[in-house]
């Protein structure tokens, strides 16, 4: 994601600027940004081969939006991947190849759609052909450009004659890269070939009502069974309800049709249809002089809409003349994140989410639902790229989609949720399978008559504990599996015995020790000042068991720059008493007693040594700070302790002082793009690996606070923070009134999160498949073990699996991750999570069970390690190979045949490129000049253990807005797709990514909303250095203000508030997350990147 989304003059942004103070930093955690010059695109730029290139003239922006209604999001109409939620339940049609044996399944992908099936108007000639019946829910593009919004027109004309079919105007074509040919099936033919061949007349299907596709052409997947009006489906093919007269087998030759005048009066209220397909019904009469244009790409010419509220508002010119000359490929007719986000939580949000079914793909992250265990783990827990693995690895190879669980073992569950029971099982520990050492798991099977059970894992089989011993029912099952938690329910914990603790004795609880630099830059800022003031009262809320009366976490007191100074704060002392450590080659620690103590009855002596320290320092004049001994001076004190615990460091410059772990400035921006960039991620010396180490054998979890105002290397800062489970935050160029709130509210939630120390996970999976391949923070010392000191409950692993033998579709494939951690009280316990998969013989069986937002987070972290080992460009070039390869496998192998023109996307992939592009366009892979080297680094650390959720919206972020929010509701304004296209001058928007919240303000926004939102009286006058909003008594400032607290709820971290006027230096930052326009770094506009994906997939393919 680069930044600099503007050309733009004025001084850069890396200086401060007067009147911006706190602006220089914004991107993450905040970089410099300087103006940018707008690069020429690159990448994709150029007329592709074999697609000419329509110059779109400067400047054509479609009008916006003025309402604050999102515009129909593009591409979808039917929730999103999944149509056929319950194959029972609402009266669906289930669509495509039933589904096998859960419930509840994403809507099969894509199987061929019964032409005929869709009623056609009696007034079609019979030339309309089709150009190869279009396979049910699959994406094809091209029709969803090239026609989809007209189907709702209930005219009815004879179609342009000599195209295949769809009507010429109302749609902006192609960008001359998808050719939108007459059958609106994308089919590049040059124009000397004339009109698509009419090679493939759908046959006549007898018997067929409106056919079952999922999102397909004709009748929708909508029964009309449903009068009630559901979602409407796409404008083109009639809806649901509304039966279209006439015998729906009659029209061989033409398959979807507009519904009927009475049913459709007035714009169609229903986003476009999801898959793009289905030829669009003819709707005009046959246009002289519009032939095919650029190599027979025809595409349709929009109207005036303003509003682009449903079909087409407004006077779409059906029949009129044809418009001015196609543009680019409509935004609105190609899949839509919005539409797929809204769909699935208008379908899925309101049934809670059942796990006792194997392999059900979970509801999106971005919808709220609610989890009811019943035997698999949640999907807060765990998710996978796909729940139907295939069974051979060769059936794997081919499809090249990564089969992968990204797992958060600690995650925070909503307050309605159960959390895991604890079972204690006495002195015995868990049962455990005898060869494998899996956990007893509701997948075990009892034989004998209870007295065996057979490992769902290995298939050995163990006896059962005489304590453990419970008669089975005539089903098999035993007599007392809803009483305990490891029979009947997906995730739960065990008390583990000594056996389970290090030295075999049980751990001590753990310890905090708060580590502040006080060199001069960290004392004249404030900070050293502000971090003691927030301590007094953060010690209070250290994390403790439920119904403990205080925390068990002792605290411990470190100051340095060049040397260190420990404190004596035991409670027998009046005053604290400070020990400095000036020999830092050879760190040790100066006491033992009374350097870790029990907050509240060392309270007086803390609170004395928080006062002193800003005043002991307060004249400093030294610059120069050490790090490797700050870390090993807490690593020596939880040895001495013999305990676990967590470092709370907060550093703000290079350690060049002479010391173990001492750094020099290797920052080179000529390295970018070479060979060498790869280095500039790597720690430029082993120093930190090596003590990460001895801090994982240790327990012992460093957090890592950064405020630096220049270079700072966090890419070898970071090592240990990462090795250990810890978390970096960082605030460039810190600055008390606009970082603090951001500050603060970051180290409460870090200090008062749970933890979990000392920490090993293992993933074991049933004969077949094995995990192979680990991403996150930690450390492993085998190919088994993921190590962490610290496991905070927002950190995710990321497990690749592999075949190593054949799965059966009958039994399917397990995954159980265990967790040995010790807790905040010092008690050893293990989590379990227990997931089953389902397995399929068939490829179309597996693109119909997955999930692009964990497929998306998977990719992003394989290449985010990809950059420490191969060439940035050669990374971005193997995403998009392994994207085109999953996406031409699956058209070759699962859509029904048709012309290589259309690009056929699986349902629920539909978003992949969208997503993908996102992931090539963003910071580490794609950087702008302004963004710094530790930005990058600092990226790639964080998305590196990011859940599901996180990634979403840090690739794709949040849009909303909010002129015509209703300030009375408590929910939040619909989100609209990211890209200038969509903002009006006349409103205000928020954008989110996660990291950062802007508030984008149009030029022609309403005074009295300025007044309302800012208090202040004209565009003119508002600050944008404004850190919060004022507090201000209105209805539009509460609701916005609420807004905003929701989001920041919904985040792990504090995100930082930046207030963007239009027209302002600040909008380039605010552009570049704009992602599915062109960035100025080269990084493709959505809908070239699509137009490339197709390239690629067709090569492949040829």
């Amino acid at each position: 994601m680069s930044v600099n989304q503007h050309t733009h003059v004025g001084p850069p942004y890396g200086q401060p600027q007067p009147g911006y103070q706190g602006y220089q930093q914004p991107a993450y955690g905040g970089q410099p940004l300087p103006g940018a010059p707008h690069t020429q695109y690159g990448a994709y730029n150029g007329p592709m081969p074999g697609y000419q290139q329509p110059v779109p003239p400067q400047g054509s922006v479609r009008p916006l939006p003025s309402s604050g209604a999102p515009p129909p999001a593009s591409g979808t109409s039917l929730p999103s991947g999944h149509q056929g939620y319950s194959q029972f339940g609402q009266g669906d049609v289930q669509n495509g190849i039933p589904t096998s044996t859960a419930p509840m399944q994403r809507p099969p992908a894509s199987q061929p759609f019964l032409p005929g099936s869709a009623p056609a108007p009696v007034s079609q000639p019979s030339t309309f052909q089709q150009y190869g019946p279009p396979p049910s829910s699959v994406q094809q593009l091209s029709n969803h450009m090239a026609g989809m919004t007209i189907g709702s027109t209930p005219v009815s004309a004879p179609p342009p004659a000599g195209l295949g079919y769809g009507p010429p105007t109302s749609v902006p074509p192609v960008s001359g890269s998808f050719t939108a040919t007459g059958s609106g099936l994308y089919t590049p033919y040059t124009a000397s070939q004339g009109p698509p061949p009419p090679s493939r007349l759908p046959t006549e299907v007898p018997g067929f009502a409106p056919p079952p596709s999922s999102t397909g052409i004709g009748p929708s997947s909508y029964p009309p069974s449903t009068g009630a009006p559901r979602p409407p489906p796409m404008p083109g093919p009639p809806l649901s309800g509304q039966t279209v007269a006439g015998p729906p087998m009659s029209q061989p030759n033409h398959v979807s049709s507009p519904p009927p005048p009475s049913t459709l009066s007035g714009p169609h209220p229903g986003p476009p249809m999801s898959g793009l397909h289905g030829p669009p019904p003819p709707t005009h009469p046959p246009q002289p002089g519009y032939q095919m244009q650029q190599n027979g790409s025809f595409g349709q010419v929009r109207g005036p809409q303003p509003n682009y509220g449903g079909a087409y508002p407004g006077t779409p010119n059906y029949g009129s003349q044809p418009g001015p000359p196609p543009k680019r490929l409509d935004p609105d007719s190609i899949p839509s994140p919005i539409q797929v986000i809204e769909d699935d939580r208008s379908n899925r949000g309101s049934e809670p989410f059942v796990t006792g079914v194997r392999g059900q793909v979970p509801p999106l992250v971005t919808t709220n639902f609610m989890v009811k265990d019943q035997g698999n783990a949640s999907p807060r827990y765990i998710r996978c790229t796909s729940y139907n693995i295939p069974c051979t690895s060769d059936m794997a190879k081919q499809s090249q989609v990564p089969l992968a669980a990204v797992i958060k073992p600690l995650a925070t569950l909503p307050p309605e949720e159960t959390l895991p029971y604890l079972v204690d099982h006495g002195e015995s520990g868990p049962v455990r399978c005898n060869r494998c050492k899996a956990y007893m798991c509701p997948f075990m099977q009892f034989i004998e008559g209870g007295r065996r059970f057979q490992c769902c894992f290995c298939s050995c089989v163990t006896e059962v504990p005489a304590h453990y011993f419970q008669h089975l029912d005539h089903t098999g099952k035993r007599v007392d599996f809803y009483d305990r938690p490891e029979l009947s329910l997906g995730s739960y914990e065990f008390l583990a015995t000594v056996d389970y603790c290090k030295n075999n004795k049980f751990p001590s609880p753990p310890a905090f020790i708060f580590m502040i630099d006080v060199s001069y830059n960290a004392v004249k800022s404030g900070l050293v000042r502000l971090i003691c003031e927030e301590l007094k009262s953060i010690l209070d809320y250290l994390p403790r068991e439920g119904n403990m009366e205080e925390s068990a976490i002792r605290v411990g007191f470190v100051t340095y720059n060049k040397v260190l100074h420990f404190y004596n704060v035991k409670s027998s002392l009046a005053q604290p008493q400070m020990m400095v450590v000036s020999d830092v080659a050879d760190m040790f620690v100066p006491l033992l007693d009374g350097f870790l103590v029990n907050v509240n009855e060392s309270r007086t002596v803390i609170t004395s040594l928080l006062d002193q320290i800003p005043e002991m320092f307060a004249d400093t004049r030294e610059t120069e700070t050490v790090f490797g001994p700050v870390i090993q001076a807490g690593l020596e004190a939880l040895k001495a302790a013999e305990c676990a615990g967590k470092l709370f460091i907060f550093h703000t410059s290079l350690p060049i002082a002479e010391a173990p772990g001492k750094l020099k400035n290797r920052d080179d921006k000529k390295l970018i793009n070479t060979d060498k960039e790869k280095t500039l991620f790597q720690p430029q010396t082993s120093f930190y690996n090596n003590l990460a180490k001895d801090c994982v054998a240790q327990g012992c979890c460093v957090d890592l606070f950064l405020f630096p105002n220049q270079y700072l290397d966090v890419a070898t800062l970071g090592v240990v923070t990462y090795q250990t489970g810890g978390s970096i935050y960082k605030y460039a160029y810190f600055q008390l009134e606009a970082d603090q709130d951001r500050f603060l509210n970051d180290l409460r939630r870090d200090v008062q999160k749970e933890v979990g120390f000392d920490a090993v996970m293992r993933v074991r999976t049933s004969t077949g498949i094995r995990a192979t391949d680990f991403f996150g923070a930690f450390y492993m010392s085998n190919t088994t073990d993921v190590e962490m000191a610290g496991l905070d409950c927002d950190k995710t692993i990321t497990v690749e699996f592999k075949h190593d033998d054949k799965l059966s579709e009958d039994s399917g494939a397990l995954l159980q991750c265990a967790l040995l951690y010790t807790s905040c009280a010092g008690q050893r316990r293990l989590r379990i999570h227990n997931l089953s998969l389902n397995c399929c013989t068939q490829l179309a069986d597996l693109y119909r069970n997955c999930e692009t937002d964990t497929l998306i987070n998977y990719l992003a972290k394989y290449a985010y390690r990809g950059v420490l080992s191969s060439p940035v460009k050669a990374v971005r070039d193997s995403l998009i190979n392994q994207c085109a390869q999953i996406l031409a496998c699956y058209r070759k192998n699962c859509a029904s045949p048709s012309s290589a023109g259309q690009l056929i996307l699986p349902e629920c992939m539909k978003l992949l490129p969208v997503y993908l592009n996102c992931v090539l366009k963003s910071d580490v892979l794609q950087p702008g000049p302004e963004v710094t080297t530790d930005d990058r680094a600092y990226i790639r650390q964080l998305v590196t253990s990011m859940d599901v959720a996180e990634t979403n919206v840090f690739f794709y972020p949040r849009l909303l807005p909010l002129t015509k929010v209703d300030v009375d509701s408590d929910s939040l304004p619909a989100a609209i797709r990211n890209s200038e296209e969509r903002l009006s001058k006349g409103d205000i928007y928020l954008l989110e990514n996660g990291l950062n919240i802007f508030l984008w303000v149009g030029v022609n926004v309403q005074q009295g909303l300025i007044q309302n939102l800012f208090g202040v009286s004209s565009f003119s006058q508002i600050s944008n250095t404004l850190s919060t909003l004022p507090v201000l008594e209105n209805p539009f400032s509460r609701k916005v203000r609420s807004i905003i607290d929701m989001l920041h709820l919904q985040r792990s971290r504090y995100m930082k508030l930046i207030i963007v006027k239009q027209e302002d230096k600040l909008e380039m930052l605010f552009k570049h997350f704009l992602v599915e326009d062109k960035s100025l770094t080269g990084g493709a506009s959505y809908v070239d990147f699509l137009c490339h994906m197709h390239k690629e997939i067709r090569q492949l393919l040829s």
